[in-house]
């Protein structure tokens, strides 16, 4: 197999640990300002009524018996042998410090557990959640996931984001000083925004040299208001072709050290509405491979950072 011309997460993760480490999800419990600090409500644009990302867990077990049940899972498909707790569905910062200890502790007191991923929103991690985090940050091998989407502020209201880029630009700094790893969600095919603006995004995130970024292809869901806009012939999704330049595009613009956690969307087959084409992921990967080998190029190729 041929190396990826861009900086793939998981290679990292074998060369820090000397071998294969597989993330396991788990939810908290934890809820979303933007249902008024619970579960209920809108939220934002797109994501689905059980907090994105959440498929597969089971969400009535302890978080270390999530994880053991992930585990098995894990062991039976790819004989994994090491883990790393993903705390992902809603804003699992949304807590007092002491809860939040509680929760990280309880998932790294299981076996083979080698570290922890903490996925929340810029306007969930006030500095004394931060200062615990970077605790973490020294106690074990720790990930901040801070959900931004987008720099254009146009992009976060009409995603119903409740929180502009200033907000995120406050967080993600408090959280570099402190020495934690940061990992950026960013959507593209955003309604609004033109191929300009999206690499904006790819530009400001090369200036601020983010340690890690995940690249969602926007993808709509079915229970979500983006589905009805979608219903209503009011947004459009991108063709799987746009899509691969698209990503590539954004890859040359990023900076050479940024970790790829991630390079597209897949959403729930029960609840996807469009792009169908995003259910095949390993041929939207080999496309965006494809379209970096047509060009002869890689990460950072274009990138106009320091």
């Amino acid at each position: 197999m041929q190396p990826k011309r861009y900086n793939l997460f998981s290679e990292h993760l074998k060369q820090h640990f000397g071998g294969r480490v597989h993330k396991i999800s788990v939810d908290a419990g934890f809820g979303c300002p933007n249902r008024g600090g619970g579960r209920d409500g809108a939220g934002c644009l797109f994501c689905d009524p059980g907090g994105s990302g959440a498929v597969g867990i089971e969400r009535a077990l302890p978080v270390s018996a999530q994880i053991e049940a992930g585990k098995e899972v894990m062991r039976r498909k790819y004989k994994a042998k090491r883990f790393v707790a993903y705390f992902q569905p809603f804003s699992n910062t949304a807590a007092p410090p002491a809860q939040l200890s509680a929760l990280y502790d309880e998932a790294l007191s299981v076996e083979d557990v080698v570290g922890l991923s903490v996925g929340t929103r810029p306007d969930c991690c006030p500095p004394e959640v931060l200062d615990l985090l970077a605790d973490y940050h020294l106690r074990t091998y720790f990930w901040l996931e801070l959900g931004l989407q987008s720099v254009h502020d146009a992009s976060l209201a009409f995603l119903r984001r409740g929180h502009d880029y200033r907000r995120f630009l406050q967080t993600y700094e408090g959280a570099r000083d402190r020495g934690l790893r940061v990992c950026v969600h960013v959507i593209l095919g955003l309604p609004g925004e033109d191929h300009a603006q999206m690499l904006a995004t790819a530009d400001e995130m090369a200036r601020l040299q983010v340690a890690g970024i995940k690249i969602h292809l926007l993808h709509v869901l079915a229970g979500t208001p983006l589905g009805e806009l979608y219903r209503e012939g009011r947004i459009a999704v991108l063709g799987q072709e746009d899509y691969a330049r698209l990503a590539a595009d954004f890859i040359e613009r990023l900076h050479p050290d940024t970790l790829i956690q991630r390079l597209t969307g897949d959403g729930p087959r029960d609840l996807l509405l469009a792009p169908l084409w995003s259910l095949n992921k390993w041929e939207v990967l080999n496309a965006i491979d494809g379209e970096l080998e047509r060009r002869g190029t890689r990460q950072g190729a274009r990138c106009i950072a320091p």
